[in-house]
């Protein structure tokens, strides 16, 4: 039985046009109210009344939250990168709100892999992401440069 160490993937392991698709996350309103409370106490997070009389016209979870809803499944998908999903920026736009009862799901895809010409031990990977809904709205777009460890050899006896 293979174990979780021989999943991982290093910079060699991955190419352009590799796509992903994580499992899915369901938000509700506790959730979403919950995280707002903590990180972003805005009315149309916290309260459906308020929600209302806003531009979203509802209640909606903080774009942050749907960053780390995305982020959740990232680290969790089927993209397992050796030494973590580490980020070297990124450019974060939503589209659209994600709503009480909303599934989430992320699909991504490499779309440019640089190797360090300073740093042979790693490189950047670029990856187009999408998270949508469950009727497949697109609800966070996000283009992530991420720090990928090479597969350094240990020539070591």
């Amino acid at each position: 039985m293979a174990n979780e160490q021989d999943n991982l993937r290093y910079l060699e392991d991955l190419y352009v046009g590799a796509r992903f698709k994580s499992d899915t996350h369901a938000l509700d309103t506790e959730q979403i109210k919950t995280f707002a409370g903590q990180f972003d106490p805005q009315p149309f997070h916290l309260d459906e009344a308020a929600a209302e009389l806003s531009l979203f016209g509802g209640l909606a979870a903080s774009g942050w939250h749907t960053a780390a809803v995305t982020m959740k499944l990232l680290v969790t998908g089927p993209l397992k990168i050796a030494g973590g999903v580490i980020g070297a920026g990124a450019e974060l736009s939503w589209p659209m709100p994600t709503r009480p009862g909303d599934v989430l799901q992320v699909e991504s895809e490499i779309v440019e892999i640089v190797p360090s010409r300073s740093r042979s031990d790693r490189g950047i990977v670029t990856l187009q992401v999408e998270t949508r809904n469950q009727r497949g709205d697109v609800v966070q777009k996000m283009l992530a440069k991420l720090l990928v460890r090479r597969l350094v050899k240990n020539d070591a006896k």
